[in-house]
């Protein structure tokens, strides 16, 4: 069975096509979209954030360290952080889905969190951070990424509501 140049020139396509949208989800212009919906959707106006190569740097410096053990361990930076790990293709998308996921857990009202589980949606909509710069890198396992977002100005300051 003989295959034609047009099923190879297609197959090759196709595996750059899904090869591009695999990336796509790790563009800093997608995190930063990303990012500014999930901010858009507060109901104030909140400031755009904006991609930052100092932060994006740090966090993959950083993100670098975690890979031996592929755990999520805050580094206690000066900016604010957000750390995710997942399997597969896990996409810094993913990751930031993830965290804005947790939006159903923030209560305005009470300022505060269900279950301890809303701190990475309240930096990622945080009022005053105006920066973003993130990593993805994959665990020296082979398997699991770990995704690091850094934020600045920080937010989640305790006691304070994120807008």
């Amino acid at each position: 069975m003989e295959i034609s140049k047009l099923s190879i020139t297609f197959i090759v396509f196709m595996i750059l096509a899904m090869t591009h949208s695999s990336l796509a989800q790790n563009k800093h212009r997608d995190i930063i979209l990303l990012h500014n919906r999930a901010r858009a959707q507060v109901g104030v106006p909140l400031p755009r954030l904006k991609w930052n190569k100092t932060l994006a740097a740090y966090s993959n410096k950083y993100a670098s360290t975690r890979l031996a053990e592929c755990t999520l361990v805050h580094s206690h930076s000066p900016y604010g952080e957000n750390l995710a790990m997942g399997y597969g293709n896990f996409s810094a998308a993913e990751a930031i889905n993830m965290w804005v996921g947790e939006k159903p857990n923030y209560d305005y009202a009470s300022n505060s969190c269900k279950q301890d589980m809303c701190g990475h949606y309240t930096q990622v909509i945080w009022k005053n951070t105006r920066q973003v710069g993130c990593a993805r890198l994959k665990c020296d396992n082979g398997e699991a990424w770990f995704v690091s977002c850094n934020y600045y100005p920080p937010g989640n300051y305790i006691g304070q509501k994120p807008f």
